[in-house]
């Protein structure tokens, strides 16, 4: 990959607004501010971290925009190399100007992340703190926001850079009798090697338990509506809404197809789903609303079997019911305001709360119930943990690093050569470093970045 050019893009989103900011980096960087930025009043050189006013230029010396640059000399940059930062009026036509007027001369349109990747190269962060760039930009939850930004300080790259130089040190002994063979293995103290593996596999294991609350932190679940027509499953997604995003209507099958909504619960982004009532219909669109509600049963992270309290429970409702995981199912008996019925077996065994999702009985009850099966999906992590795991292929990762060290200890007391028990720790170091960036392949690196936007 190229990283000794100079690369330009926008770093604020296209779009009106009151700034937009064009990025440089690069060893050109400050030519090409001088090609192209008039000050206000004259200046013999730019002082690194310092605003500067005046009018960037076309190529053809008319004048673009009145901005403000700052030029930010490395390695005190985000990138580690000669930066400049254009800041402009908002609107996108002046940005896209201002970036097309550096493409000519001489700059190179950034790829997506490069800014990001180049910070990495260069050393200024590793790749945990990269990838949570993306995440805090990403966050949808006060939640997802704190683990992003405890991985963006470097708590878990610190973590894992500590654990990497323990598994290092138990490789360096193992290695240094692999090269001198002719030294005594009993002073190798085997039992203090294992020891020291099982410290460092209990600070695995701590972070791998703390990936269920990083996921649900990060990414979110998925809160799914289902029961047969008309129960209110609707009314239900509107009022923990604050709003009528479904339509409600005393016709049964009003909803044929999924509504899908973030709501935010304690700090977790939770995503609603209202789905097509399951019953028998001949009706193709009706059927294939319930095909997809079935789809959809299998995937949930978390099941509300919303059933209407005000009459008997029927074979509609078993059907329901049938379809549901009931490990991760809540029931949910609506209508309790036009009275309330016994709820029998099979249903009496699930969670359950009464709610009127018409004048809000119950609801904060419901809210109580939904954040208990939330943080039960999430246990082992919490906000005070030191690191915190939060994506699949660190987990990944971290797990395979975790396999190595498993079969280094259990090849400690086997006649193993230290050859081999070498090679465990080497794919340990190895894995532990996929997750930092050390030992990552270069496509990976590609398809990492690749998920950031342009400008970042």
């Amino acid at each position: 990959m190229v990283t000794d050019d100079t690369i330009a893009a926008p770093a604020t989103p296209l779009g009106e607004g009151g700034i937009g900011i064009v990025r440089i980096s690069g060893p050109a960087s400050e030519t090409l501010l001088k090609k192209r930025f008039l000050p206000s009043r004259p200046i013999d050189r730019f002082h690194s971290h310092r605003l500067y006013h005046g009018t960037i230029l076309s190529s053809d010396g008319k004048p673009l925009d009145e901005v403000l640059a700052v030029v930010m000399r490395k390695p005190r940059s985000y990138t580690c190399e000669d930066v400049v930062e254009v800041q402009c009026h908002g609107g996108p036509f002046v940005v896209r100007k201002i970036l097309e007027s550096f493409i000519v001369a001489g700059a190179r349109l950034a790829a997506p992340g490069e800014f990001t990747l180049r910070a990495f190269l260069n050393g200024r962060i590793d790749l945990t703190r990269a990838e949570a760039v993306i995440d805090l930009i990403r966050s949808r939850s006060q939640k997802a926001v704190t683990v992003a930004l405890q991985q963006l300080e470097g708590r878990l790259g610190n973590h894992l850079a500590e654990i990497r130089q323990e598994i290092i040190e138990l490789l360096v002994i193992i290695e240094a009798y692999v090269d001198f063979p002719e030294e005594d293995m009993a002073t190798l103290h085997m039992d203090q090697l294992e020891k020291q593996s099982l410290g460092v596999l209990q600070k695995i294991d701590k972070l791998l338990d703390s990936f269920n609350f990083g996921r649900v932190a990060r990414e979110g679940l998925g809160i799914l509506l289902v029961g047969r027509p008309n129960v209110g499953k609707s009314s239900l997604l509107n009022y923990l809404l604050g709003e009528d995003r479904a339509i409600v209507t005393s016709i049964p099958g009003t909803t044929r197809d999924t509504i899908e909504e973030l709501w935010a619960l304690d700090g977790f982004s939770l995503r609603l789903i209202d789905t097509a009532g399951i019953h028998d219909s001949n009706d193709p669109v009706e059927a294939e609303g319930m095909r997809r509600t079935l789809e959809k049963i299998r995937s949930a992270d978390l099941i509300l079997l919303v059933v209407d309290g005000s009459r008997d429970l029927d074979a509609f409702d078993e059907k329901s019911l049938d379809a549901c995981d009931v490990s991760k199912t809540v029931l949910v008996v609506n209508k309790s305001d036009l009275g309330q019925r016994e709820v029998k077996a099979p249903f009496s065994t699930l969670p359950r709360v009464r709610v009127s999702a018409l004048s809000g009985d119950g609801m904060e009850d419901l809210k109580k119930m939904i954040l208990h099966q939330v943080t039960r999906n999430c246990s082992g992590g919490d906000m005070g943990e030191s690191a915190i795991l939060s994506s699949r292929r660190h987990w990944e990762s971290l797990n395979r690093c975790r396999g190595n060290l498993t079969s280094f200890v259990d090849s400690l007391g086997a006649a193993v050569p230290y050859e081999c028990l070498a090679v465990d720790l080497r794919e340990a170091v190895q894995s532990i470093g996929e997750v930092t960036g050390e030992t990552l392949p270069e496509e990976v690196l590609n398809r990492i970045f690749s998920r950031f936007c342009i400008g970042k």
